[in-house]
């Protein structure tokens, strides 16, 4: 779905940007894609986009088994 329609940034490039590790705040995200530099409307979901991406890859990484 299209989150930033100013910029045509959808959820699942916001994923991969935190995925790929080039945003963890809502900062990096306007700098990396644009998002919420202009009317500002796409703020709240792409945060949360966010959130909750960092919330899984940590969740993820807790569940990984630990090498001996």
């Amino acid at each position: 779905m299209y989150v930033c329609l100013c910029h045509g940034v959808t959820d699942h490039q916001i994923r991969a940007a935190v995925t790929e590790g080039h945003a963890t705040r809502l900062r990096d995200l306007n700098r990396c894609l644009g998002v919420a530099s202009e009317c500002g409307a796409c703020a709240r979901c792409a945060h949360e986009i966010l959130q909750d991406t960092l919330a899984n890859q940590h969740n993820t990484a807790k569940a990984l088994p630990v090498a001996a």
